[in-house]
């Protein structure tokens, strides 16, 4: 039997968006093959015989060891992957993006790239001047805010951080401080799902979405982050990320490409997705699939 879309899950908190893609799959006429901890040996045992087949793979079995195989198999056979794992890599990589974006004419917070600790043990003397007051630092690779430190003010905070991952390479950067629109700070978080972006004010604090209204975009603007995001999605050639955007004196993409989404939505967790976005980004995914069955 080969399915049409196959979803790998472990985590939990993907149920409600494993439910929606479910639901597009139905609605659109595709099959489904859920492979969760449960079914997980003999899924792989049937993938690997042959009994069991699919067409196009939506991996959230990222992290999980056990899961591995399935990505490998899709890979080996040609079935279309969702954010192929080496598209990814290259992708979540800061510096990488960092130096394609400034080529793009995107705009960036001033940025100096440094070298691994293990590559470059000591680094020379730098000016931390055009930086301005305080700044970021960041490990190049890595999501969710680890590693990341905001407000430092010293070489020796740079010095210390990098031997917190000391293979990565460290990038440090302005502090962006935002305008502030009708009480709220201007800042942003994009999704990007096949072609499709879905804007969001973004609490730094809380971690808080809410949904930007067609009203906002037209009053303030705001339409640029569709552009921008638009054009990070041609340079990073990922099916579905999330990216960060502020707004200072111009727009200023902040926090590059995250392709490890944060499926929770606002019905399961206050800090989670709208339910809109993920259930528009499921159908958005479901409908890669289904374009794939004529390919």
């Amino acid at each position: 039997m080969r399915y049409d879309l196959c979803l790998p899950w472990y985590w939990e908190y993907d149920d409600a968006f494993a439910d929606m893609v479910e639901r597009a799959c139905i609605e659109e006429g595709i099959s489904l093959w859920q492979i969760k901890p449960g079914n997980l040996l003999e899924s792989i045992t049937a993938l690997y015989k042959g009994i069991t087949t699919f067409k196009t793979l939506l991996d959230r079995g990222q992290g999980e060891p056990t899961f591995e195989p399935i990505p490998r198999w899709a890979k080996e056979h040609c079935a279309w992957r969702i954010n192929p794992a080496e598209v990814s890599v290259w992708s979540e990589d800061k510096t990488t993006m960092h130096l394609e974006f400034i080529s793009a004419g995107l705009n960036t917070p001033h940025t100096i790239v440094l070298p691994s600790f293990l590559d470059q043990p000591v680094i020379p003397p730098i000016d931390l001047t055009p930086l301005g007051q305080n700044f970021v630092i960041k490990p190049s690779n890595g999501g969710g805010g680890e590693g990341v430190i905001i407000g430092a003010v010293s070489m020796d905070e740079i010095l210390q951080a990098r031997m917190e991952f000391p293979r990565q390479k460290y990038l440090i950067q302005s502090y962006i401080t935002p305008q502030i629109i009708e009480e709220t700070p201007a800042w942003f978080r994009v999704f990007y799902a096949n072609g499709e972006t879905y804007p969001c004010w973004w609490t730094t604090d809380t971690h808080i979405y809410t949904v930007v209204t067609a009203e906002e975009e037209a009053r303030y603007g705001l339409n640029r982050l569709r552009d921008i995001t638009q054009r990070i999605a041609s340079i990073c050639k990922l099916d579905w990320f999330s990216t960060e955007i502020a707004l200072a004196d111009d727009f200023i993409v902040v926090d590059y490409v995250n392709d490890e989404i944060d499926t929770r939505v606002q019905s399961q967790a206050m800090d989670g997705m709208p339910d809109e976005i993920m259930n528009s980004i499921a159908r958005q995914l479901v409908y890669i699939a289904r374009d794939n069955l004529s390919r």
